[in-house]
């Protein structure tokens, strides 16, 4: 969207601030109708540079008076008047100067990017606030219980140092008091006597520091354990939906590197109290007594602990990227039999000790047995490498990971295993693709296994569409990981759910999305135009046809964006295509334009994706509108759309062959809007030679689109458009120029 556009559609005090960027000195109104052109010039450079600030200055001047004739044609005559004496006030302010004008746009146009950035914070503050205010205190909460967590483990170390010294003083005192009843029987009896009191005051106090510890230590893993609990079943599950939403083209995952920061000094929390645990039992070895409460709650609390700390690790063992082929990066999940795929495992849990001590085992379908499959469901090996060793060294931030790079898949040709005699067809039978490792420590063992998102296998590229399809189908309504059976009993989707994946599938490969407008009309689409029920059903998004073609309404979006992005990425990104609009829309859109205005829509006849042009005419004074036959991937591989846009003709038996496109909609000059997207520039016409191009012996050619006049175009010559030189230029390649003057003669 252009900014001058966007600027247009914020908040009415942040337009304020830009009508005061602008006086007399640099219309408003130059800006309005220049946008455009304004915006796509590099006013930065020519303030600092003069040559190309006095190219800008003169451009400028004919921009004016391009519009000057425009707004005659619309007999508009106060515009007229005001481009006038603008163009007048430039050319007296800038004339001896134009670095000084150039200065001056580059300024406004600079303000205006800060207004436009100040505008959308502002809203997204307004929308959003309370939730990201929720989410930043939440996560600053879950932060302060992990550091909290973090230093009562490190407390508790000193208080068993502490005890450690105070029972080694304990122990001196009592052999110290032993020796001297053994070699000083006459010691005077109240000596003695104030010895044993000590010695029973430091038991008492050595006992009470025995349950302050244990205490503090059951109170720091009740406190662990329920930070754990915030982590697993809170924080890891989010990033886990999030996962899902990312995989399927939206908002991007957010980074496992916090969560490994909270992993890890948990896991470092509860490593220390097992080692103060065994501290302690060493000071109990030394010295115990009845009722000692090491004695009594060390088992307790060892256990504990453990079973704390494998839940841990054992929930950090996670699928950080999803199984996905090189060839086809934004179409994770869906894998070709035959095609290598990567996966990607990581630990949380960041420990050295841990570098290298851990092998990954990867399986196929590893719970899936004759049982609970339906008939008919494949069988596969996988082939390459599958077992990895986790280490930090292969990972570029250093995390403990996996990373499986030459995986692939072949199927097991088992008699009565074919997918054609069950319910599901293969892009609804859903795959799993799981990890198993294991970890030993003294004392010790945890089995680790995670699992990817449920995965499609294909055997065609053909089948990669319908493939992507289920997978945006299961990871938009649920949340589990192992429904393999999930379509068996699809559910419906929203229509608020699935325009967004819609939008997504757009944004993820291009830079703009479908806007409010175009996803009306692929919602009446699907839904019917007068439909209350916004319940889409699978097989309708999916496996019907759609009205009378034969072909389902996401394999006719499929060829779209297939289209958009071999052919008209960049026209897209730059918001000239409407794309889908109903022809009530288009008519409704066209008629009170310029006659030559036209715009771009998506052909909905086109299973592999086509597009459109349609324009506007008067006959009598009323709108008459002509849509050309789409273009396909054949047409857009042989001439890109915007040459074919820059030379289309019409044309019929004794007239003059004419371009009928003026202004792509709403009011953009032709060339201004595909201009930097022409195969060459327009330019003065070459004279022809007729050895050709260095002496080929052939005179040069290339492709333009001819259409014949419509009817209500034959009605008097007067309507048709005046030839421009390049114009003449074109067709007289085509035609030559002897037949083209005979056809001008004639009329």
């Amino acid at each position: 969207m252009a900014q001058w556009h966007e600027l247009q559609q914020i908040d009415s005090k942040f337009q304020e601030l830009v009508h005061q960027l602008y006086d007399d000195s640099f219309p408003m109104e130059i800006r309005q109708c220049l946008a455009q052109w304004l915006e796509g010039q590099d006013w930065e450079l020519a303030a600092s540079n003069i040559s190309h600030a006095t190219i800008l200055f003169h451009g400028l001047l004919s921009q004016l008076d391009d519009q000057y004739s425009r707004f005659a044609l619309d007999s508009n005559f106060l515009m007229q008047h005001n481009i006038r004496k603008s163009k007048r006030n430039l050319q007296d302010h800038f004339q001896e100067d134009p670095v000084q004008m150039a200065m001056i746009i580059s300024n406004c146009i600079k303000e205006e990017r800060k207004i436009l950035e100040s505008a959308y914070i502002y809203n997204k503050n307004q929308m959003g606030s309370t939730q990201n205010n929720v989410m930043i205190d939440k996560q600053r909460e879950l932060d302060r219980k992990v550091t909290e967590v973090r230093n009562k483990a490190v407390e508790i170390e000193q208080e068993v140092k502490s005890l450690e010294d105070f029972q080694d003083e304990y122990d001196f005192k009592c052999k110290t008091v032993q020796n001297r009843e053994n070699e000083h029987n006459g010691l005077a009896q109240n000596e003695l006597k104030k010895e044993k009191i000590i010695l029973q005051n430091m038991f008492v106090a050595q006992d009470l520091k025995r349950k302050t510890i244990l205490h503090k230590i059951l109170d720091l893993l009740n406190e662990t354990e329920q930070t754990l609990n915030g982590l697993i079943n809170d924080e890891l599950v989010e990033w886990k939906q999030r996962q899902q939403i990312a995989c399927i083209g939206g908002p991007p995952n957010a980074c496992l590197d916090q969560l490994q920061i909270w992993f890890t000094n948990i896991a470092k929390s509860l490593q220390q109290i097992l080692q103060q645990l065994k501290k302690l039992e060493e000071l109990e070895q030394k010295y115990t007594y009845e009722n000692d409460p090491i004695t009594v709650n060390k088992q307790v609390l060892q256990e504990r602990t453990q079973g704390l700390f494998k839940l841990l690790i054992q929930s950090s063992f996670v699928v950080e990227r999803q199984p996905c082929m090189p060839t086809h990066p934004q179409r994770p999940l869906v894998l070709k039999t035959g095609v290598q795929f990567t996966v990607k495992l990581r630990l949380l849990v960041k420990l050295q000790e841990f570098n290298y001590q851990l092998k990954v085992k990867a399986l196929f379908d590893k719970d899936v047995n004759e049982k609970n499959t339906v008939k008919g469901f494949r069988k596969f090996n996988i082939l390459g490498t599958n077992t990895k060793v986790m280490n930090m060294e292969e990972s570029t931030n250093g995390c403990l990971a996996a990373e499986f790079r030459h995986l692939q898949l072949k199927e097991q040709k088992n008699a009565g295993n074919r997918t054609n005699e069950g319910p599901l067809i293969v892009t609804e039978e859903l795959h799993s693709l799981s990890f198993e490792t294991q970890l030993c420590q003294p004392g010790l063992v945890v089995d680790l296994e995670t699992a990817s998102l449920p995965i499609v296998v294909i055997s065609n590229v053909s089948q990669l569409p319908s493939g992507w399809a289920s997978m945006l189908w299961y990871n938009m309504l649920t949340s589990e990981t192992k429904n393999l059976s999930f379509f068996l009993n699809p559910p419906a989707a929203r229509w608020c759910q699935l325009s967004e994946v819609l939008t997504w599938q757009f944004s993820s490969v291009t830079k703009r999305g479908l806007n409010q407008d175009q996803l009306s009309m692929l919602g009446e689409k699907l839904l019917g135009p007068n439909s209350t029920d916004d319940l889409i059903p699978w097989t309708r998004f999916c496996k019907e046809n759609i009205g009378e073609k034969n072909f389902p309404f996401w394999l006719w979006i499929e060829g779209i964006l297939e289209l958009i992005k071999k052919h008209l990425l960049c026209l897209w990104n730059d918001g000239c295509i409407v794309g889908f609009i109903s022809k009530e829309r288009e008519r409704a859109l066209l008629k009170e334009k310029n006659p030559g205005t036209f715009l771009l829509r998506f052909s909905e006849s086109s299973k592999e994706g086509a597009i459109t042009f349609t324009w506007v005419e008067r006959a009598q004074h009323e709108p008459v509108f002509h849509s050309v036959e789409p273009y396909t991937k054949r047409e857009l591989s042989a001439v890109t759309f915007p040459d074919i846009i820059r030379n289309y003709k019409v044309m019929a038996a004794e007239n003059i062959p004419e371009n009928p496109l003026r202004f792509l909609y709403p009011d953009t000059p032709k060339d201004m809007a595909f201009g930097k997207y022409y195969s060459r520039p327009k330019e003065a016409p070459e004279p022809m030679d007729l050895d050709g191009p260095k002496g080929t012996g052939y005179i040069k050619t290339e492709l333009i689109s001819v259409s014949e006049v419509h009817p209500s175009r034959l009605q008097t010559t007067d309507n048709l458009l005046p030839m421009s030189p390049e114009e003449y230029d074109e067709v007289a390649r085509l035609v030559g120029p002897s037949d083209i003057d005979s056809m001008m003669n004639s009329c």
